[in-house]
């Protein structure tokens, strides 16, 4: 491949930002029309989406355009819906976008279509989540579950969590809980608020052997057996994974294990059977409009040109912003109590997908890749680091997420948060200068100025529903495929989380009585502190 910065395009592109780096965003909106021509408005998928305050220029998207041609996005794209192996340091394809294929049209792995695979699953959850809601489904002493608990981690809790939280207000099934740190805090803290005789623990652990997963499903089936008998793990417990032997040799009836696949990554998951809490928390038919919502951002992001393809322009515009600006990180400020773990969901996304430094011809990039990602929901951020958002040295661009109608109306709360939202991002945009500050001394006269040109995209859904999380959460992944592409990386292996695990790995012998290894100097001392203690 053409070194991603020797390209033309990407040359042309650093020529851009000489020019417009400067420009101001006041300057730039004196074009009346600026806002209409740089927003997106898409009632399929009941989303609109503003990015006319980022600074740029239409020159700057003609030619972010073009470097999503010479990547040849489209084709990728293709590739990965049709199932090649596009995760080549694993040898895997990458086919989350299967998992919700209302279509049913085939996608062949190896010449084997996976989609019965897939609907079998699907079916299996239906099955299983209704008889758990009905309370056909019940414990050991025949009590109705009314607490599920979800032991996993990574993808398999940040997933499955945030959509849990983001549709609180349409569950209507048990309470669900999430537990995922290894600090038994964690476990200890939900076992507390629980009723062994209707509490059921979900094993989500693709090869059932994450050390944190396990430890918390043996510390939770300790419990169980302590309260409710060796013979209560078969009613109490259901497992997520693809390792029959090791679910079984656990004490989980196999009957009850959901399968899921090598083409799925951790993070890319939640539409499978790690979305079982989803369904036993909302209900299947819910969960089919969550998968349906993605699908039509699907098809959206395979067919839709570039000039109007929602992720593809959210990827151009982070290119930007990351590559030519300068900005090294981006944040997501959700303005909505419901979307509050959305951030920490595409934390993990994000940087996890495309926090890589190797590109496809095995070199090392001279470019920045993944930004970090990070924020919280409105209007608490206001009153913690807003300040250094509107006013510190650093830039720091942010896509703020709002309703248009909020799952349930509340007094004018909602207009007061949305007033909030809009005036978060003209602020941003347009700042405050000195001429327009009255009633102040001109000693404070510097502190009271807001330089403005603070780059933001605005996300609006109609109302949020299972559907419109689908359009949001599928919209976020393709954006991070596209820029991966442009980047030239592999956004779906994980190899860099695997060292700290395999050091974890022989550190933890020596926690418990064993010999100490050869460690350097800090390592040793602390070990020898921890066990002195």
């Amino acid at each position: 491949m053409t070194k991603l910065t020797e390209m033309v395009q990407w040359q042309d592109l650093n020529n851009n930002a000489n020019e417009v780096k400067n420009a101001s965003l006041r300057e730039l909106f004196k074009d009346k029309r600026r806002a209409e021509k740089l927003t997106i408005k898409n009632e399929k998928l009941k989303l609109y989406f503003d990015y006319s305050k980022n600074i740029i220029t239409d020159e700057t998207m003609q030619l972010l355009i073009k470097l999503a041609r010479s990547c040849d996005i489209n084709g990728y794209a293709k590739k990965m819906f049709m199932g090649e192996k596009i995760n080549w340091t694993e040898n895997r394809p990458v086919l989350h976008t299967a998992l919700r294929n209302r279509s049913n049209s085939p996608v062949y792995v190896d010449g084997n279509d996976v989609m019965p695979e897939i609907n079998n699953v699907l079916s299996k959850m239906k099955d299983f989540t209704d008889k758990l809601r009905s309370g056909e489904w019940t414990g050991v002493t025949g009590e109705k579950i009314t607490d599920v608990v979800n032991i996993g981690i990574g993808g398999s809790d940040l997933g499955p969590k945030m959509v849990c939280e983001a549709l609180k207000f349409y569950a209507d099934g048990p309470s669900v809980h999430f537990v995922s740190n290894v600090d038994g805090a964690d476990i200890d803290e939900t076992m507390k608020r629980l009723n062994p005789g209707a509490t059921l623990f979900i094993v989500a652990s693709k090869t059932f052997t994450t050390q944190e997963t396990l430890t918390n499903a043996n510390t939770a089936k300790d419990w169980i057996v302590d309260k409710l008998g060796i013979e209560s793990v078969k009613k109490h417990f259901i497992a997520l994974s693809t390792n029959k032997s090791a679910v079984e040799e656990f004490g989980i009836d196999s009957e009850n294990m959901f399968e899921f696949w090598d083409f799925v990554g951790g993070r890319y998951s939640l539409w499978s059977a790690i979305g079982i809490s989803i369904s036993c928390s909302i209900g299947f038919d819910k969960f089919e409009e969550l998968l349906s919502g993605a699908h039509e951002m699907d098809k959206h992001f395979l067919n839709e040109p570039y000039e109007t393809n929602i992720p593809v322009i959210m990827a151009l515009l982070g290119i930007w912003n990351n590559n030519f600006l300068g900005c090294e990180t981006h944040a997501i400020f959700p303005y909505s109590y419901y979307l509050s773990k959305l951030p920490a969901y595409l934390q993990q996304a994000d940087m996890e997908s495309n926090g890589k430094s190797v590109n496809r011809d095995g070199e090392m990039v001279d470019y920045q890749t993944a930004p970090i990602i990070w924020g919280e929901p409105g209007t608490n951020g206001q009153h913690s680091f807003y300040q250094l958002v509107h006013q510190g040295a650093k830039i720091i661009p942010a896509d703020f997420i709002g309703l248009v109608n909020p799952p349930k109306k509340v007094g004018n709360h909602h207009e007061k948060l949305m007033a909030n939202f809009f005036a978060q991002t003209e602020a941003l945009a347009f700042g405050l200068n000195k001429d327009e500050i009255v009633d102040t001394g001109e000693k404070l006269i510097p502190y009271k100025t807001f330089s403005g040109n603070r780059p933001t995209n605005s996300i609006l859904l109609d109302e949020l529903t299972p559907y419109t999380l689908g359009v949001l959460i599928a919209a976020y992944e393709h954006k991070i495929f596209t820029q991966g592409i442009i980047w030239g990386l592999d956004s779906f292996d994980q190899w860099g989380v695997q060292l700290g695990k395999t050091l974890a790995s022989k550190i933890l012998p020596e926690l418990t009585g064993e010999e100490m290894g050869e460690h350097d100097c800090s390592t040793s001392a602390l070990i020898n502190r921890f066990n002195a203690s």
